[in-house]
């Protein structure tokens, strides 16, 4: 079969519409991605999530792979991969792997927003820090991804001691999104701060006392509706300063409560059975 050869009035109406034709599919495939993201935030089974998880990361994968310039694909499948490295892996080998390609999608993802600031991970912290100010509120997504995607790969390597003294650098970004936008995410940025900032006990210069701060501002912008955030003030703090009145209450208090919720739905479940898990070894923990 003979292709007809197009007139150059038809090649320049083609040219015209193929950007809108590349945009409408690049909308639909985020369009997509959050659908399945949200299916998957939304489910009550955790094990379904554990077994189905690496097939949609793959599909990611490959509409990435075909659409490498879609930052909201980027930022999906950075957010999914960090998730289930740090929740859902046990091999810690498989963890290094999985947040490394986290990290590097929300860097894509970053460097698409703002070229300028896209090695921004490697400058020294005094000139990290500064740096930080080149960002505005439009690029709160793709900070708060990078942030996180980079507290995962952290966490993946917490005993790589060059990879433990970037931790104030993961904390300034966090501190930034705050301040562009303390409610993005139902204010998970002070989550995140609070799990960084009570990695360490008191003696090592841990201050849990300001860990605590961001936790309870956290359970306050999520109107507690956030329930790892619970959890995380009870094994985070409580425990550290061996407060068990504190400990159980907030424990037995987020398996009171209703897991369902917009996008917490599978965040509150897992938070339900650490809680139980944790109240379990509550006698033990804190024998006098």
């Amino acid at each position: 079969m003979l292709v007809p050869r197009l007139k150059p009035m038809n090649a320049a109406v083609l040219l015209l519409v193929m950007p809108l034709l590349t945009g409408c599919v690049s909308s639909a495939l985020h369009e997509v991605s959050d659908s399945f993201a949200g299916a998957i935030l939304e489910q009550e089974d955790v094990a379904i999530v554990r077994e189905g998880l690496p097939a949609y990361l793959l599909m990611t994968d490959g509409l990435i792979e075909s659409n490498p310039d879609n930052a909201g694909l980027l930022i999906s499948g950075a957010k999914l991969y960090a998730f289930y490295a740090s929740s859902l892996v046990s091999d810690n080998n498989r963890s290094r792997k999985l947040t490394g390609k986290a990290r590097s999608y929300a860097q894509r993802a970053l460097c698409l927003k703002q070229a300028a600031q896209c090695k921004i991970d490697t400058l020294a912290y005094d000139d990290f820090k500064p740096a930080l100010d080149n960002f505005n509120q439009n690029a709160t997504n793709e900070l708060y991804t990078y942030g996180l995607a980079w507290a995962a790969w952290l966490q993946a390597h917490s005993r790589d001691w060059n990879a433990i003294a970037d931790r104030p650098k993961i904390e300034a970004l966090f501190e930034k999104v705050i301040e562009l936008d303390e409610h993005f995410d139902s204010g998970r940025a002070h989550y995140y701060l609070g799990l960084l900032r009570s990695q360490l006990s008191p003696a090592l210069g841990g201050k849990p006392e300001i860990a605590k701060t961001h936790f309870e501002r956290a359970i306050e912008l999520s109107q507690g509706k956030d329930l790892a955030v619970k959890v995380a003030l009870a094994r985070n703090y409580a425990r550290m300063i061996f407060d068990r009145t504190l400990h159980d209450n907030l424990l037995h208090e987020v398996l009171l409560a209703d897991p369902k919720a917009s996008g917490l739905t599978l965040s509150n479940t897992m938070a339900q059975q650490e809680a139980q898990q944790l109240l379990d070894e509550s006698s033990s923990y804190f024998q006098e």
